[in-house]
């Protein structure tokens, strides 16, 4: 019979971070992760995944649904035994948090 193997902590951030990257924002055609949006990522001894994130502006229209949909993806991720998502106002995000990727291919150089 085979045992499951237990993914590392660095190697279950690494498959989180993978599924942050496939999730857009739904006013700019760029990954959340890219974006800047996403301000930590912790990952427990008990595989819980506690991610801290913002949004473009604070009126943003998914603010209510947005987290959920993420806790969602994240928690569907092979390993992971729960996903929290705290949505935080501080830092401020502005253009210059997101990727040079992401800024490249929304022609801001």
């Amino acid at each position: 019979m085979e045992k499951l193997v237990k993914s590392s902590p660095k190697e279950l951030k690494e498959s989180v971070i993978a599924m942050l990257q496939t999730i857009f924002d739904p006013e700019i055609p760029i990954n959340i992760h890219e974006l800047g949006l996403i301000y930590s990522v912790e990952i427990s001894e008990a595989s819980v995944v506690d991610i801290q994130m913002t949004l473009t502006a604070p009126g943003c229209p998914v603010a209510q649904s947005f987290p959920g949909e993420i806790e969602a993806k994240v928690g569907s991720v092979p390993g992971v035994a729960e996903a929290h998502v705290e949505l935080v106002w501080e830092p401020m995000w502005t253009k210059d948090m997101m990727s040079e990727a992401a800024q490249l291919q929304l022609g801001m150089f």
